[in-house]
């Protein structure tokens, strides 16, 4: 993309009555007839798509600009897909990419009434939120380090997704990429070295959809799901997808706890002979009260029994409010039919409010202060990207170069006017009165800019069964923050990051891959107060990966076994200079062992294993040297899987169980949560009636009701969430 500007726009945003009305009258709307899908239809009957007894095949730079303008087809079992985006590398099949990588399917994110990303990750073993559900926001750990929202791509564009918690409603797909990533999708806002996590959005399907899904959400929370595609044109080239979603009631936790949700998305493409056009629009809205919080201890207290704990702790009166609102184009154009060029512009608004009441200094009776204050944040992003993908060969060797060049901006405000603080006690909670809830008309500001450049050269021999992948990407950070304080902190700095990887596959359907990436990684701005460099905004630092694995596709099953490290720069302040700087290190070594797929008809296994050691290294005057980092389990365990009942026609099973190990909860090592097991069940029935397909879903997360903390992190400890039943009805018009 040449002489390509970056520029804004304008994002209208709609009161969030008006919007709920709007979504509402949508919903009702749905006397629409149009001709059922096959598609729709064969996937509904079983869980299973008609690709699902295709070899899969290893995708060829050569294909057609039909395939290229369409998804990974979906793996055996319909849960995940055969592939997905590798960033700068294009798409990919599992089998052939470098890394360790898992892509759910909108099926699964449909049969198991998902409307986050969090209700999807929380399949993998590698994966955990670390908020609560229902919370304010979502915050996920991968491989044991952090990850935001911020670091949720958007069709491969960091920065497009709402900033607090990302609605899956009108997602194609949940990419799950393991491991540092910056050379592959360019450096992560918020600098993120376990994964991330890319959201594909829907497209129009070769044949109409309309669909509505009426949902309930323990205790009363009630909703509508319509969705609607069509194509157009003599050969079908443009395409429409519509998703509008409106969620309203009280949660399963007690004391006034309610969310209200509405999200409308349009998703627009042409596809073409060489050229392949798409723009996505969207506006989401929430509101919740009673967010629950993170709960942080005193000094010397011992962990709160959680199983005490039969109630929200919050305050009826605690609210949080965001808008998000974002616009995205994506083109490429086959110069030749090895030779693709492509770019993608994004933007997007955020504005966001918050009255939070965080428990802190929690004692081991269960009493606590809680800080209340008024939070207003403000967000404009711009995000864009530019390459070419190109093939040839040099006498046996076979090369697909790629090219990219991406910018990042970020220009934020906050604005937290404190309230004063209440007491009262999470066992036995006491709502106060509500305090007055000014909000500050200043808005200390920052911005991040990020830029980038990358190349890469995949060489590949004997048919590529042997592919080595060698890249760098030059990148550049700038960043400005002006505290409340008024120190202004600014830096602007570069670094390259290299990888190399490679995949050898001595066996049909076995690939050996091993890979050695790096990322570059923005770290936290410092206090305010106790250190002489108060609100310091560090340079970046450096992150290493190195991994190795085997992978093993049966045909309708796929193992992946592999070993990693990660090392990470830590933050602290020095004992004897008092200032906050990268002064440590975290190095997590894991083992990893994740299952897919059909292994016999009618049987679908998701899930695996993740073994860590996270450890504490060049810490803050030796103390703590060797010990394991907070909120980072030993065992982690997702075991998933879904019969259908072959003497009852339609009717599925499913059952889930999730396990994570004990973890820390402070650096010493001397408190720890302890190890738990949540259990999931659930069924869905597929059926016609009067020529239209009927699909109702049932299912209870944490059926045994386990009243347990399910993360520690260096913010405190997250409660799981209590036993919820989830109800569904989609009616395929």
């Amino acid at each position: 993309m040449p002489n390509q500007k970056v520029f804004s726009i304008p994002l209208y945003t709609f009161k969030r009555t008006t919007l709920s009305s709007l979504i509402a009258a949508m919903c009702a709307a749905t006397t629409v007839y149009a001709a059922e899908t096959a598609e729709t239809s064969n996937e509904s009957k079983s869980g299973k798509t008609s690709s699902e007894d295709q070899t899969l095949e290893t995708v060829k730079v050569k294909a057609s600009a039909e395939v290229r303008g369409k998804p990974m087809p979906v793996y055996a079992g319909g849960q995940v897909a055969s592939g997905g985006r590798v960033g700068l590398l294009g798409d990919k099949s599992i089998i052939d990419t470098p890394y360790s990588v898992t892509n759910y399917t909108r099926e699964l994110i449909q049969n198991q009434q998902a409307t986050t990303v969090a209700d999807v990750v929380a399949n993998d073993p590698s994966v955990r939120n670390i908020n609560p559900r229902f919370g304010r926001f979502d915050q996920f750990t991968i491989r044991g380090f952090n990850l935001v929202n911020s670091e949720i791509a958007f069709n491969g564009l960091y920065g497009l997704v709402p900033t607090y918690t990302v609605p899956v409603e009108s997602a194609e797909r949940v990419e799950i990429f393991k491991g540092p990533n910056t050379l592959l999708n360019g450096m992560s806002p918020s600098g993120a070295v376990g994964g991330s996590i890319n959201i594909v959005p829907k497209r129009a399907l070769d044949k109409d959809i309309t669909q509505f899904t009426a949902s309930y959400l323990s205790q009363s929370v009630l909703g509508g799901h319509l969705d609607v595609g069509r194509r157009f044109g003599t050969d079908a080239q443009f395409g429409v997808r519509v998703n509008a979603v409106h969620q309203d009631g009280k949660t399963a936790f007690s004391n006034d706890q309610t969310i209200e949700r509405s999200l409308i998305s349009v998703g627009l493409d042409f596809r073409g002979e060489n050229l392949r056009l798409s723009s996505d629009i969207n506006h989401y809205e929430s509101h919740g009260t009673a967010p629950l919080e993170r709960v942080a201890l005193s000094t010397n207290a011992v962990v709160p029994n959680a199983d005490r704990i039969d109630r929200n702790f919050a305050q009826k009166w605690s609210y949080v409010d965001t808008i998000d609102s974002s616009l995205m184009f994506r083109g490429e154009y086959d110069i030749t039919p090895l030779t693709t060029v492509y770019g993608a512009w994004g933007a997007r608004r955020g504005r966001y409010d918050f009255l939070r009441v965080s428990p802190i200094n929690v004692d081991s009776a269960g009493n606590f202060t809680a800080q209340t204050n008024r939070f207003l944040r403000d967000e404009d992003t711009i995000s864009n990207e530019a390459g070419l993908r190109t093939a040839f060969s040099t006498g046996f060797v076979d090369h697909s170069v790629n090219f990219n060049a991406s910018l990042y901006r970020i220009d934020f405000g906050n604005s937290e006017t404190g309230l004063g603080s209440i007491t009262s006690n999470i066992y036995d909670p006491v709502n106060r009165p509500q305090s007055n809830t000014p909000g500050s008309s200043e808005r200390p500001t920052g911005k991040t800019q990020l830029e980038s450049f990358a190349v890469t050269d995949t060489l590949s021999i004997l048919n590529e069964r042997v592919q080595l992948t060698l890249g760098a990407r030059k990148q550049r950070v700038i960043g400005v923050s002006t505290p409340a304080n008024g120190v202004r902190t600014e830096y602007d700095e570069d670094a390259l990051t290299p990888t190399a990887a490679i995949v050898i596959k001595p066996l049909e359907g076995v690939s050996v891959f091993g890979n050695y990436i790096e990322a570059l990684t923005q770290t936290p701005i410092g206090p305010n107060v106790g250190v002489s460099n108060p609100g310091a905004m560090l340079p970046p630092g450096k992150s290493k990966q190195i991994e190795a694995g085997v992978k093993v596709d049966m045909g309708k099953f796929t193992t992946t076994l592999s070993v990693f490290r990660i090392e990470r720069p830590n933050t602290f302040v020095d004992l004897t200079t008092n200032i906050f700087g990268l002064n440590g290190e975290q190095q997590n070594t894991g083992l990893e062992l994740n299952v897919f797929g059909e292994p016999v008809t009618g049987v679908r296994l998701l899930g695996g294993f993740m073994l860590l050691d996270a450890e504490l290294t060049k810490t803050r005057g030796g103390i703590n040297e060797g010990n394991t980092a907070i909120g980072v389990a030993k065992v982690n365990v997702n075991v998933g899987t879904e019969w259908d009942i072959s003497y009852v026609p339609g009717l599925t099973l499913t059952a889930r169980a999730i396990h994570t190990g004990d973890q820390y909860v402070n650096e010493a090592n001397t408190l720890e949560i302890p190890d738990w097991t949540r259990l999931d069940i659930g069924s869905r029935y597929v059926f016609k009636t009067h020529g239209k397909t009927v699909t109702l879903r049932a299912s209870v997360e944490n059926v045994t009701d386990k009243r347990y903390w399910s993360t520690a992190s260096q913010f405190g400890l997250t409660f799981g969430t209590p036993r919820t039943a989830l109800l569904s009805a989609t009616l395929d018009f």
